[in-house]
């Protein structure tokens, strides 16, 4: 334990240790001058006497004093701060001769050096800048030309209106045309005033700045430039009924962020563009004819051919089915206890209410087979006693269908309940209303009348 205690203190030695001795000590150097073997006693003096002459011209400098033995300088008296300290250093070590600097000056912090040096910069600044006024109005001349120049190039709708097809980009063109003009008034009013460092840290500073913007707001720019491309490749028009991914409606708008519906219960619905672009769209308005289809079962020793026969003589029988694409019907699959049966027909969406044409082609469908005898089965429960008692000779189980009625099954077959209600009697389907409902179409087409927004679906565009 004790030499291992050693090993961690000597590797805290050096790890604490090693950026002291990474210090850079001697930054002039003279510690690794060589030094005469034999010196001019005059050379001390007049080390002295140059130290001396600079610092007097320097007003911060002003209150050191400087001794000179050997080589080595000493300086001492009063400065305002340390920086003051360091630059009498800095001076006094780049002579020739000079083999070290001992710096023993007092920081003296009073408000006439610190203040007053303040106002005198303060002052000298505002001097130059007297001088210099020409400069900086015609700096500043050209900053406003070339700014308000770009500003009203940019607001000039008209043109950019004129040279692109689509009122997004046109938005988007005249955008970087004010941003561009404005980077360029600053580039011409910072070289005018020859500030060419500060140019190349404001090209610095505006890259770092762009990069910052460009990862905090990606998600943004990824759904502006979803915005561009549908406004350019146009995936629907307004007042048709879409499907995007899971959401169903009817399209208001395409914005610069969202694609606006209005659900089939009247609500709106933005969706960002971003999704829209990458998402599945189903439109349900773009092909006029629509296939409805839905399902029937009949009893397993039902003839399921005949079935089918009959219903889609019901389906064609209906006005608003089309004879061509014409009904057909397949054999779904064969259950346990039944066959379930397809049928499938077409209607004009413009001339018919799809849902409303659905389920009256169901109710046809059923009715007229049912009336031609066909059963349609109900699921069957069967519940077998062991100890009930049973007639010798026969082995029998009860049944208990989902309807709540009971039947006992013999070796003899099946006794299927009796119906005791009366058929319902039947009704004209093709006297039914199936007009189509328009009531969400009517509502967007208010909404757009009434707000004016711009919508970037453009009519005029062809259609992806």
């Amino acid at each position: 334990m004790t030499a291992v205690m050693r090993l961690l203190f000597l590797a805290a030695l050096l790890i604490l240790g090693t950026p002291v001795f990474a210090q850079d000590t001697d930054p002039e150097g003279l510690e690794t001058r060589e030094i005469e073997a034999e010196r001019d006693p005059a050379a001390d003096a007049g080390i002295a006497e140059r130290i001396r002459g600079i610092f007097s011209e320097i007003p911060a400098l002003s209150g050191v004093t400087v001794e000179v033995r050997e080589g080595v300088v000493t300086l001492s008296g009063e400065v305002a701060n340390d920086a003051a300290a360091e630059r009498a250093v800095r001076l006094a070590s780049r002579l020739t001769g000079v083999v070290t600097v001992e710096e023993s000056i007092e920081r003296v912090v009073t408000v006439e050096n610190n203040v007053g040096q303040i106002f005198d910069d303060l002052e000298a600044g505002t001097d130059r800048i007297l001088r210099a006024w020409p400069v900086y109005l015609v700096a500043l001349g050209t900053f406003l030309f070339i700014a308000v120049g770009g500003w009203l190039l940019a607001g000039w709708s008209g043109l950019w209106n004129r040279l692109t097809p689509n009122p997004f980009i046109a938005e988007l063109i005249s955008q970087i045309v004010r941003v561009a003009a404005l980077f360029l008034a600053v580039i011409m009013a910072l070289s005018i005033l020859g500030a060419t460092a500060l140019l190349g840290t404001f090209a610095g500073g505006a890259g770092l700045l762009g990069l910052a913007i460009g990862f905090a707001v990606r998600d943004t720019i990824e759904n502006y430039i979803a915005s561009i491309m549908l406004s350019l490749r146009q995936p629907f028009r307004a007042n048709e009924r879409v499907k995007i991914n899971d959401h169903e409606g009817v399209v208001i708008r395409l914005t610069s962020r969202a694609t606006v519906l209005m659900t089939l219960d009247g609500n709106h619905l933005r969706i960002p563009n971003s999704d829209v672009f990458k998402g599945v769209i189903l439109n349900y308005t773009r092909n006029p004819e629509r296939r409805f289809e839905f399902k029937l079962g009949v009893d397993a020793e039902d003839d399921p051919v005949e079935a089918m026969k009959v219903g889609l003589d019901a389906i064609r029988a209906l006005d608003f089915v089309l004879a061509d694409p014409e009904p057909v019907a397949i054999i779904e699959e064969v259950g346990d206890s039944n066959i379930v049966l397809c049928f499938m027909a077409w209607v004009n969406q413009r001339d018919t209410d799809f849902a409303k044409a659905r389920s009256l082609a169901i109710r046809a469908a059923k009715t007229v087979i049912e009336e031609h005898g066909f059963t349609l089965p109900e699921p069957i429960y069967r519940l077998r006693f062991d100890q009930a008692p049973i007639a010798v000779g026969q082995d029998a189980s009860l049944e208990v269908t989902s309807s709540g009625s009971s039947s006992m099954k013999t070796g003899s077959g099946p006794v299927r309940p009796l119906k005791t209600d009366s058929e319902p009697a039947g009704l004209d389907a093709a006297n039914l209303d199936v007009s189509p409902d328009n009531h969400i179409e009517k509502k967007v087409a208010e909404e757009r009348a009434e707000t004016g927004e711009q919508d970037l679906l453009d009519p005029e565009r062809p259609v992806e």
